[in-house]
């Protein structure tokens, strides 16, 4: 499963070699994407090349080979193959160019509890898909909503996400877990959040600040932690709890 971006980036980088032999160099890339910096490009390279999408050469300057395009299933077709090659992306039911990932207006209602010691279920509503590992743009389902015992939540407004991917799994987190999260543009250093990165993709770290630099934390060491600029994450909601089926 690929963001809109890294979708946009894996089509340049086939098509440019399709054409010519030759990867586009990075400067290309982001000029393709409308990309400020190459820091950003470098991130959607390593992102595909974690999910298996296309592998770096060694020692062979601006060498790419793609390995395979998403189909419509999300598995992925063979690269040359004449397999159907149309992007399985999750996106956020927005304008990725200038909302945000999860609107306020979409954790009213419902969502909202004052007082938590009731016996009847709250209905949150899901939000979609969240990934522990390298970032994934959030999918919003409008007509899906999980009911949760009120002891599980606190005051304010609430939403649910299910994780996709195992990079926090020594928090107890795990793929396929639905998190609950309770919406706020705030948390104490070490939280867990629901963490907007560069206006465009969120993910589910646990939340570092150290001076002028904020570090998103996974809690598998396979996982490298990521450190960002003050202006380059936002808080969009802490974990409070999770709901497992087995």
């Amino acid at each position: 499963m690929l963001t809109r971006k890294q979708h946009q980036l894996l089509t340049f980088i086939n098509e440019r070699l399709n054409a010519t032999g030759v990867a586009p160099s990075f400067d290309e890339m982001k000029d393709a994407l409308g990309l400020k910096s190459k820091s950003g490009i470098h991130r959607l390279i390593t992102g595909l090349e974690e999910r298996g999408f296309i592998r770096r050469l060694a020692h062979r300057a601006r060498a790419l080979e793609v390995l395979r395009l998403p189909d419509e299933t999300g598995v992925g077709a063979i690269a040359g193959q004449t397999a159907p090659f149309a992007p399985h992306v999750i996106e956020g039911g927005r304008d990725t160019e200038t909302s945000p990932v999860i609107a306020p207006s979409e954790m009213t209602g419902p969502a909202s509890s004052d007082d938590s010691t009731g016996t009847a279920e709250i209905e949150l509503p899901f939000l979609g898909k969240i990934a522990a590992g390298t970032p994934i743009e959030a999918l919003r389902d409008p007509t899906r909503h999980i009911s949760v015992p009120p002891s599980m939540l606190g005051r304010g407004n609430h939403y649910c996400l299910e994780v996709e991917g195992d990079s926090m799994i020594d928090a107890g987190i795990l793929d396929g877990d639905t998190v609950l999260i309770r919406r706020t543009d705030t948390a104490d250093n070490g939280s867990i959040v629901v963490a907007l990165v560069e206006g465009q993709e969120v993910t589910l770290k646990r939340l570092r600040r150290r001076n002028d630099s904020v570090a998103l934390e996974a809690a598998n060491p396979a996982y490298e932690t990521r450190i960002f600029g003050p202006d380059q994450v936002a808080v969009q909601g802490e974990l409070v709890g999770l709901l497992r089926q087995y």
